[in-house]
């Protein structure tokens, strides 16, 4: 551990608000808890009309192309909102914005699940994008608020929890609700549990005041500081990286391992569920050191894509890879999340809001490059790519994040 800089490792900070220890630590865990199944059904509203794009398609008589502007379009508002909301927040009581945000994914679900045309439908998903932005914005903060400064990593490491149960429990579950009872009911159903977050939420999450506004200069602090900056350069070619190879997991399983569609299928719900230990796994580095965290995360990423090319053909290799590959995505959120908080302790959320614009742009760039890559060389050169982009993403963090973190406060204004 760093001895001059008391952010660098420890505890996350606690500048997001003046009273960063609540006097009842254990009474606040179930309210992180009420995060952490926003988190869970925000990411699941967000990706379910990929299991359902067919049935969208055909009930709204648009074509599978169309459709996909469902996923497409969320992605690039949410990458706008991010910043935006975090300026318009100002000082505005943070439980009330989190429960604004949860009452649009609220509207969100019941607009998508009434959409009498595509037009409609695809407003509904601009009003999720909106609401995923401001989510990852504040949801990280937010957390941290609720419980003492040891504690923290912990409370992170349960909000980002529900990304990767979405991922093993919420996409599928979305799926086969649409398959029993129709893509409207499986939005309907969403919104339902979508209910019973925001009044579980309103009922236990207490007042949190942030600690100062968020001006439109706040927001370029993420990029004067060089620990801040690392994070940001190390998150987009992480993230670059994953998606060039990710698009293209099931094709390399049936193509290149050679799997069935039984063992594709079994392996895909691995993969989830490795994301899930991974995440916690995460957890326990960040709370010791942040940056070891995104060095052990670019790391374990880069050798399970790399290990995709060599390492032959079968369920057995493929079986290592995905769950190397699992392991590694999973810890992904918590250790760029994590690393941002610590290098920016005086702008949390103006860091967070960066780093949800980063975290989108890299995934729609990465997926973009990733399939020309796979028209050009075929899918072992996506994952050679997605190696080589994690790699880099690694040398970033090790040569650019060693200075200090940018303690010093930023006039409120």
């Amino acid at each position: 551990m760093s001895s001059h800089c008391p952010t660098c490792d420890g505890a996350l900070p606690a500048a997001a608000s003046p009273a960063a220890a609540p006097p009842h630590a254990r009474a606040a865990w179930p309210a992180v808890g009420a995060v952490a199944v926003g988190t869970f059904v925000m990411v699941s509203t967000e990706f379910m009309p990929i299991g359902l794009l067919t049935d969208i398609a055909r009930g709204l008589q648009v074509s599978d192309g169309v459709a996909g502007l469902m996923v497409t379009m969320p992605g690039v508002v949410a990458a706008l909102a991010g910043p935006a909301l975090s300026v318009a927040a100002g000082r505005l009581d943070r439980r009330i914005v989190m429960l604004a945000l949860t009452a649009l994914l609220l509207a969100s679900n019941l607009l998508a699940a009434l959409a009498p045309d595509f037009a409609t439908m695809l407003a509904a998903r601009l009003m999720l994008g909106a609401a995923v932005g401001g989510f990852w914005t504040f949801a990280p903060g937010v957390a941290g608020q609720m419980v003492p400064p040891a504690a923290q990593a912990r409370a992170l490491s349960l909000v980002l929890a529900g990304v990767s149960v979405s991922t093993v429990l919420g996409v599928p579950a979305g799926s086969l609700l649409g398959s029993l009872a129709g893509w409207r009911f499986a939005f309907a159903a969403s919104a339902a549990l979508t209910l019973a977050v925001l009044l579980a939420q309103w009922r236990l999450l207490p007042a949190l005041p942030p600690a100062r506004a968020i001006r439109p200069a706040d927001l370029l602090t993420p990029l004067r500081r060089a620990r801040p900056r690392a994070v940001l350069i190390a998150v987009v070619l992480m993230v670059m990286g994953h998606f060039a190879a990710y698009t293209y997991l099931k094709p390399l399983l049936l193509q290149v391992f050679a799997l069935s569609a039984a063992q594709v299928t079994a392996l895909l719900l691995a993969y989830g569920a490795a994301g899930f230990a991974g995440n916690f796994l995460v957890g326990l580095i960040v709370a010791r050191s942040a940056r070891a965290g995104m060095m052990a995360t670019t790391a374990l990423l880069a050798l399970a894509l790399l290990a995709s090319t060599l390492a032959g053909s079968g369920f057995v290799a493929a079986a290592l890879v995905v769950l190397a590959w699992g392991v590694a995505f999973g810890m992904v959120p918590g250790a760029a999340t994590g690393w941002m908080l610590r290098s920016l302790p005086d702008a949390p959320e103006a860091g967070q809001a960066m780093l949800v614009t980063a975290f989108q742009v890299a995934i729609a760039s990465g997926a973009t490059l990733g399939g020309r890559v796979v028209d050009g060389s075929g899918v072992p050169g996506a994952m050679l790519l997605g190696a080589a982009l994690v790699a880099a993403a690694l040398a970033a963090a090790t040569m650019l994040g060693r200075g200090r973190a940018g303690a010093a406060a930023v006039s409120a204004p």
